[in-house]
């Protein structure tokens, strides 16, 4: 079993086809053959519903996708988010740890955000015994990331599989 931490970006890969979407997949749909649950924890941050959401009708207004599938991948994500991931709420405190990142780091609010969710993530799987693979398709914050001592993962890393 592996734990990962999925940003915004990864989370759309599952859902629409992009570069690095079949490696997103396998790790999202990896089953234990005996017990038929997911292999993999999968957590995300709870500002990440928002953000996927936002992704994907950005997507159809810029006609990347046509609208169908847009609706398609919402409706998907939306049925399917409590039961396919661990969500990691926010809270005053990983909010301010989220500002203290921006300041080290070159990162957006929602980057910063996503960081301190994952930072937040990977000290509760510590305390299992666990280490958490911060999953992201963006430099600045798999930079950052790494700087935080985060395993990290890039989807794009693995576009052979696509």
């Amino acid at each position: 079993m592996s734990a990962y931490y999925f940003d915004a970006s990864a989370v759309v890969k599952r859902y629409i086809d992009e570069p690095g979407s079949a490696w997103v997949r396998q790790v999202c749909l990896a089953r234990d053959q005996n017990a038929l649950e997911n292999f993999n924890y999968i957590a995300i941050g709870e500002i990440t519903v928002a953000e996927v959401a936002a992704a994907f009708a950005v997507l159809v207004r810029r006609n990347v996708i046509p609208k169908r599938i847009g609706t398609r991948a919402y409706e998907k994500f939306i049925s399917e988010f409590r039961d396919e991931y661990e969500i990691v709420q926010l809270t005053p405190t990983l909010i301010l740890a989220a500002a203290q990142l921006t300041q080290r780091y070159p990162l957006k609010a929602y980057d910063a955000l996503q960081l301190a969710l994952a930072m937040r993530a990977n000290d509760l799987l510590k305390a299992n015994g666990l280490a958490l693979i911060f999953v992201a398709g963006d430099t600045p914050l798999l930079q950052a990331a790494r700087a935080e001592n985060l395993i990290t993962e890039n989807p794009f890393d693995h576009t052979d599989l696509d």
